[in-house]
């Protein structure tokens, strides 16, 4: 058969894989590619039902789109996940913006506490932000899921962008799809959004969503971050690495030669210090265990994949071994889990926090 090609995104398509770009269902190109007019899943729905499916790049193709995207004169939109920062930092992307302006959105406020302010996290996200080196010029926090302040964000996006293309960018499981089409659907109500470029044989890697002013927003396809504790769990077990509801913190009692294992997918120990309170901020669900740091190694190897999981039995082979993070805390301290939550520690400790090889561990003046 030869090659076919999205007349919306100008993709090669393919009928393999859902979740790659020019992804068609067999049946569909088998009833349309006499027609010639074949559209990718992604641009069918978007062209029919104004919903943006994410799709995932490797990471090689993503630095080659981001050269692209330093390339031109435009407004750069990084979608962050708030809850997971460093796991949805795109790396490198200070250098690939070049000169073109940067708005920092950091998605899903409502999961945080409704005792963390705004403010504080606003200005937890520049400080972040600039040790990435990025100089945001402004930062927005929304929630896509929930619609939360989606006009301000479309406001805020039209007054940076100064008339130029807007490039909406972020890593997998940001939330960024969702948060277009939240975008999609205040800007145009019930009008039908299409897709616009019809370049055959050339792989755009984006979605163009045009602007009233002739300019477009591009949507692009979000890259895998391989420090997302998501990247090693299966999708049915994403729900413990995404939380959809507001995070209810629980506090637990503990002495020193404690331990709390988060399901099988981290672990705190309390090494030294007086007994105090430790509060975990983590998705409500996810199982926790409380045992002695004595017999915690053999708890572990006893219980992962069942007492203690995700990760389940069969996701074993390829699940990270757990590496060990010693800290001193001398201060109201938050240690953060990147992709899975933190632990508040209010006063003088020496812990160990152990995450998944790959995943990072740090330590951040306490948001609560």
């Amino acid at each position: 058969m030869k090659k076919l090609y999205c007349i919306g995104c100008g993709c090669k398509i393919q009928t393999t894989d859902k979740d790659k770009i020019g992804y068609t269902p067999i049946s569909t190109l088998e009833k349309n590619h006499e027609m010639g007019d074949i559209y990718c899943q992604r641009c069918f729905r978007l062209r029919h039902y104004n919903d943006i499916q994410d799709v995932y790049l490797s990471d090689d193709d993503f630095l080659r789109f981001l050269h692209d995207v330093g390339e031109s004169n435009a407004l750069i939109v990084n979608v962050i996940d708030i809850f997971d920062f460093n796991g949805s930092v795109i790396p490198g992307l200070s250098r690939f913006v070049a000169n073109n302006d940067i708005l920092l959105v950091g998605n899903k406020k409502d999961i945080l506490p409704k005792s963390v302010k705004d403010f504080k996290v606003t200005q937890w996200l520049l400080e972040r932000a600039h040790e990435e080196g990025l100089r945001p010029k402004d930062i927005v926090l929304t929630s896509a899921q929930n619609r939360q302040t989606i006009k301000e964000l479309i406001q805020k996006i039209d007054l940076l962008r100064k008339g130029r293309d807007v490039y909406v960018v972020g890593v997998t499981n940001v939330g960024k799809s969702t948060l277009i089409n939240a975008i999609i659907q205040e800007i145009t109500g019930n009008k039908n959004v299409i897709t616009t470029s019809r370049f055959p044989g050339t792989t755009l890697d984006k979605i163009e969503i045009p602007l009233e002013d002739g300019h477009y927003l591009f949507d692009t396809p979000g890259v895998i971050h391989r420090h997302q504790m998501a990247h090693y769990l299966s999708k049915k077990d994403l729900m413990y690495v995404n939380p959809k509801k507001e995070i209810k913190p629980k506090t637990y009692q503990l002495n020193k030669g404690q331990t709390i294992f988060m399901a099988g997918l981290a672990r705190f120990d309390f090494i030294e210090g007086n007994k105090q309170g430790f509060t975990i901020f983590v998705e409500n669900t996810l199982p926790l265990h409380r045992t002695k740091l004595e017999g915690a190694d053999g708890f572990y190897k006893k219980h992962l994949g069942k007492l203690l999981n995700p990760p389940k039995v069969d996701q074993l082979e390829t699940f990270p071994n757990l590496i060990k993070h010693e800290f001193d805390i001398i201060d109201k301290t938050d240690i953060v889990f990147a992709g899975l939550g933190w632990i508040r520690i209010k006063e003088k400790a020496r812990i160990a926090a152990w995450a998944p090889e790959g995943v990072s561990v740090i330590l951040r003046k306490a948001i609560v």
